[in-house]
């Protein structure tokens, strides 16, 4: 972690819910791949502002980011978290709960790319979207958020610079081309206003119009 990022984060007292999905994730053999602390507040922001009262969350993995999400719902809202994994939404689910915020989520396992066309299907619509979940599956993720996004809807995606990856022309597997595409497409898509904060490991932010 970078000298800048360490200092903002010595800001912050410790957070008990998000130290014990912390240490609940690390304690289960899961990669500690949780959204970075000083995005995860930014994330409870984001959705506080929006006043989101709906979001699809893809990507789950212990509940880190759903706690930061669901932290930020106007009230009455629901978290909709979409894991491909069981044992992973379970964790989530127990995390969340120990929060006081499971009767704010709901789960959807399996590939999230069927779960998304479900709610498609279903003529559902969202306030927010995070998404933070296989690298390869970002365009079809935004395609996906933008087709369910209610006017105004606030899209955010994590890791989109992959530990310097993505800036290295000498890098060109699936991920890194998958989420380059995503990019640009946050960059250029006439339905979008946005921007992109290099901090951590990047992090895109987009209003749709």
């Amino acid at each position: 972690m970078l000298q800048n990022e360490q200092y903002v984060d010595s800001l912050y007292g410790k957070d008990a819910d998000l130290e014990r999905a912390k240490a609940g994730i690390a304690a289960s053999g899961m990669p500690d791949i949780s959204v970075a602390d000083g995005y995860g507040r930014l994330l409870t922001m984001l959705v506080s502002l929006s006043n989101a009262e709906s979001i699809v969350e893809i990507g789950a993995l212990g509940g880190y980011s759903g706690i930061c999400l669901a932290r930020g719902l106007r009230e009455g809202g629901r978290l909709v978290s979409l894991e491909l994994l069981q044992n992973y939404a379970d964790l989530a689910k127990v995390h969340m709960e120990a929060a006081g915020l499971g009767d704010k989520v709901e789960y959807m396992v399996g590939d999230a790319k069927l779960s998304l066309e479900e709610l498609k299907s279903a003529g559902r619509k969202f306030d927010f979207f995070f998404i933070d979940a296989d690298k390869e599956g970002y365009p079809v993720y935004l395609d996906y958020a933008i087709a369910l996004a209610n006017p105004g809807a606030v899209i955010v995606g994590d890791n989109i610079l992959l530990r310097g990856r993505t800036v290295d022309p000498a890098k060109a597997g699936p991920s890194v081309r998958a989420v380059r595409s995503f990019n640009e497409t946050i960059a250029s898509d006439d339905r979008l206003q946005s921007t992109v904060l290099p901090g951590y490991d990047g992090l895109a932010i987009a209003i749709v119009k």
